[in-house]
């Protein structure tokens, strides 16, 4: 089959759960005989980058703004599939899907599929008419697409309840790297191993790291605490993390982190805390179970959904909680006995090759 994807930023990943879910997924169906094509954007990817390990790259220029980077990006990458032979059109997340309208006109013989990753007009970076338009977006992809597929099962249920509509479940999966390459992030950052909290995360309110540096601030513990992330037109909320964090000496702002730096900080961290108010299904969080890390969470759904039980939880944007708790979990002889629970449960449930075959089921064209 040729399949095109639509919506990400691009691959390899940087950083975004949609970006890591394309890759991963892209590179497994090329592995698997099919041919794919990935749209990027130049901000994200080099545009002189045409093939990722056998997954071909059409670079599309877009408006690089806030409000009109992933549209903009969109819609020429929409007019210009236009023009391509395709078996499988396949946009992420709702924000795209609001252009899908126009494939399943022009190519109402190309299967359209529609992968739903997060609710993100909950996401406060979004103003109240961006968050309508992600709404319209929503109902668009749940409505025209050919196929609906929920990285998660609050996802699949939300849409049967609001649309009436089978959504198929396939989560997000991870891949576990049991090697990697001598480097130096840990000296760089002067972190030892197994003395360190780690929160990855792209630095949006959403993801409620202030609380976290809120609650790290209000204990006196050994440990000090390391962000892996960056920005997302979040200036300001970039701003209010780097104030909080300059009043304790022991936080370490990382910035972007990818490759072997980001899998030597997973492997070394003695916790991983993931304070989110929202989410899809966290890659990071189901990357930190795969490589053994007891982990903390708050508790909404979806990181409930992801750590299954093995793992300990705080009540969602709870400072005090989240405080109690992180002490808790520092403490807890029974840390390590979890988390080996937790990987466990990730190669059985987010394993990348049985993701990718339920995709291609997806893909494949209905029985008469």
């Amino acid at each position: 089959m040729k399949i095109y994807f639509i919506g990400q930023k691009g691959i390899p990943a940087k950083s975004g759960g949609v970006e890591k879910h394309v890759e991963a997924l892209a590179v497994n169906l090329v592995e698997k005989g099919h041919e794919v094509f990935v749209y990027t954007r130049p901000n994200y990817t080099d545009c002189k980058l045409t093939n990722y390990r056998g997954v071909k790259l059409i670079s599309r220029i877009s408006f690089p703004t806030k409000h009109l980077d992933a549209f903009s990006h969109t819609l020429i990458c929409s007019l210009d599939v236009l023009f391509r032979q395709a078996d499988v059109i396949h946009f992420q997340a709702i924000g795209p899907a609001s252009l899908l309208w126009l494939v399943k006109l022009f190519k109402p013989r190309t299967k359209v599929v529609f992968t739903f990753h997060c609710q993100d007009y909950y996401h406060q970076k979004w103003g109240g008419f961006a968050q309508k338009f992600l709404r319209f977006g929503e109902t668009v992809g749940c409505k025209l697409a050919d196929e609906v597929i929920a990285v998660s099962r609050s996802l699949a249920d939300y849409v049967a309840r609001k649309y009436n509509r089978e959504a198929k479940y396939i989560p997000n999966g991870v891949q576990i790297i049991d090697e990697v390459k001598d480097n130096k992030v840990l000296e760089e950052l002067n972190l030892k191993s197994g003395q360190y909290i780690l929160a990855v995360s792209r630095l949006v309110r959403h993801k409620g790291l202030h609380y976290l540096i809120e609650a790290y601030n209000n204990l006196e513990i050994d440990q000090k605490l390391v962000i892996v992330g960056s920005g997302a037109h979040t200036d300001d909320y970039v701003e209010q993390v780097q104030q909080l964090a300059t009043k304790n000496g022991k936080i370490v702002l990382a910035g972007e982190r990818t490759g072997d730096d980001l899998v030597t900080l997973f492997k070394n961290a003695k916790l991983f805390v993931q304070p989110s108010e929202s989410e899809g299904l966290s890659i990071a969080l189901l990357e930190a179970m795969a490589y053994g890390i007891p982990v903390l969470v708050s508790d909404i759904p979806e990181n409930l959904e992801a750590i299954g039980g093995y793992g300990r939880t705080f009540q969602s944007r709870n400072v005090d909680d989240l405080a109690c708790k992180l002490q808790e979990a520092l403490n807890a002889e029974d840390s390590q006995e979890i988390a080996a629970q937790a990987l466990v449960r990730v190669k059985q449930e987010y394993d990348w090759q049985n993701i990718t075959e339920s995709t291609i089921a997806v893909y494949k064209p209905s029985q008469a």
